[in-house]
């Protein structure tokens, strides 16, 4: 699950990212509003964390030309403005949640699973497909009853591939929710861990859609 955090505050922005790591999120993070909205106009992410007072352009302002545009990415809207008009304001300019700070963690990653199950439609976040039950919550796989410890690169390839069952995901899809930016990606890393779920679990889990990328069928 690859989320964009944009937030100019570098102490609580590097704290937000150890927090949210262990939870198999991969966080890239922006310092100001027009870099937020030109990478969220370009790049897929499954949501994001913004701050109202950005540089360059203004938090509200980047909602704004989201919305006008049509993007239709979770946003989390984190901040320091506790007036009931920003509230209002940062809601109708197109937010789908509001934190204020300072803030609980414990808070920001349960407001956090929320806007990703009604995202994707789910009233719970447990993951069930023809003998694996996956916990996103707790981080958990099961294959017919037994536990299966995944590496955290698989257990996200494998949570965005049965989060979406039926649908095609892209090479570049899949690559920007299990890399951020930054991080060291060899050519074939992706197959290696296709390969290694596939062993796991049963050879047929994962479909191959050649020069496309991969699926789980319904």
């Amino acid at each position: 699950m690859r989320i964009l955090l944009v937030e100019d505050d570098i102490a609580l922005a590097e704290g937000i990212r150890t927090a949210l790591k262990p939870e198999g999120y991969t966080v890239d993070w922006l310092q100001d509003g027009s870099s937020a909205l030109h990478a969220l106009s370009t790049e897929s992410f499954e949501l994001a964390i913004l701050d109202l007072g950005l540089p360059r352009m203004d938090g509200l302002q980047v909602l704004k030309h989201l919305r006008a545009a049509a993007n239709p990415v979770p946003v989390l809207v984190l901040t320091a403005r506790d007036a009931t008009s920003d509230r209002i304001a940062g809601l109708d300019a197109g937010a789908d949640d509001y934190l204020v700070k300072p803030f609980d963690v414990a808070e920001l990653k349960a407001r956090l699973r929320a806007l990703l199950r009604r995202s994707f439609n789910r009233p719970q976040p447990m993951l069930e497909y023809r003998g694996i039950t996956l916990d996103p919550v707790s981080q958990s796989v099961s294959y017919q009853g037994q536990p299966v410890n995944l590496p955290r690169k698989e257990f996200l390839l494998l949570h965005e591939l049965l989060a979406q069952p039926g649908r095609v995901l892209t090479r570049d899809k899949l690559q920007q929710a299990l890399y951020g930016w930054g991080e060291e990606l060899e050519s074939n890393a992706l197959e290696v861990h296709v390969h290694h779920l596939r062993k796991k679990f049963f050879s047929e889990l994962i479909r191959t859609v050649r020069g496309v990328g991969y699926l789980v069928d319904k």
